[in-house]
């Protein structure tokens, strides 16, 4: 891949946004690519958990790069109504790498320094947890374009933070910092520098990838399809879900493990 690196080991993906000479800001092949990574991610049976950072640049991410941003706006054709149909199906596009994220049946943690900046707030709400340093900023920086922000964070957002919060950043754009994101539970954590977040957020992907792959990805199932019904519904979902997915080889070999006091081993 041009714009991201990955890297598999011991069942943990770790991808780095890789564009350091453009703040890692995403360009049409990076949009592409984020789809194509989380895709292969969600596929992949050696993966169990995926962290997400922003490698050596100055920031996290950059947000969308400005020439996809006048490319989707640039639309030919004689017919307005054709003109804005397209317009709604480039955004549409646009929003498919950030749902690859949270439709992939793998945690991501995403590790965040510097800036995290008008889409990258996008792509850092799909991702199931978030941590960052005491010097990371969040921008809602669509509002300082004359836009409103398309891609998952208006929709997203208000389901981490409370929803007056949300619309004083959204309307604002102004930057909260690692300390306020961690007291206002956007992040799950603050710390003091980037190679002790990534450490430790490391740390948190290896106990993940020792649990059983099956019900990691059907806890991760599960809390989606919470967040977005009713408590009686999600409850009525659950016992269905356990009727199928209930009685595994995880559930026996956990069980041995505990009895037998040695850590479990999983198959993918």
């Amino acid at each position: 891949m041009e714009t991201l690196k990955l890297d598999i080991q011991n069942h943990i993906a770790h991808i780095v946004i890789n564009r350091p000479e453009k703040a890692n800001a995403l360009n049409q092949t990076a949009w592409d690519e984020i789809k194509e990574v989380f895709d292969y991610i969600d596929d992949n049976s050696d993966v169990r958990v995926a962290v997400l950072e922003g490698g050596d640049s100055k920031h996290f991410c950059a947000g969308i790069d400005l020439s996809l941003l006048m490319s989707v706006a640039q639309l030919d054709g004689k017919c307005e109504g054709r003109r804005r149909e397209k317009l709604r199906k480039n955004v549409l596009q646009l929003q498919a790498p950030i749902n690859a994220i949270e439709e992939c049946s793998k945690p991501v943690l995403a590790a965040i320094h510097g800036g995290c900046i008008g889409g990258a707030i996008d792509l850092v709400s799909a991702c199931d947890m978030r941590y960052c340093t005491d010097d990371t900023f969040f921008t809602i920086k669509e509002i300082d374009m004359g836009m409103v922000a398309d891609l998952g964070t208006l929709q997203r957002l208000p389901k981490l933070i409370s929803e007056g919060l949300v619309r004083e950043l959204a309307y604002t754009g102004r930057h909260m910092d690692g300390s306020e994101a961690q007291r206002v539970g956007l992040v799950n954590r603050s710390f003091s520098d980037k190679a002790t977040m990534v450490t430790e957020v490391m740390k948190i992907a290896e106990m993940i990838a020792s649990k059983s792959p099956i019900s990691i990805r059907g806890t991760k199932h599960i809390l989606l399809h919470t967040r977005d019904h009713s408590v009686p519904d999600g409850l009525s979902y659950m016992a269905t879900w356990n009727a199928a997915m209930l009685l595994s080889n995880d559930l026996t070999e956990a069980f041995m493990a505990q009895t037998q006091k040695r850590p479990s081993k999983f198959d993918a």
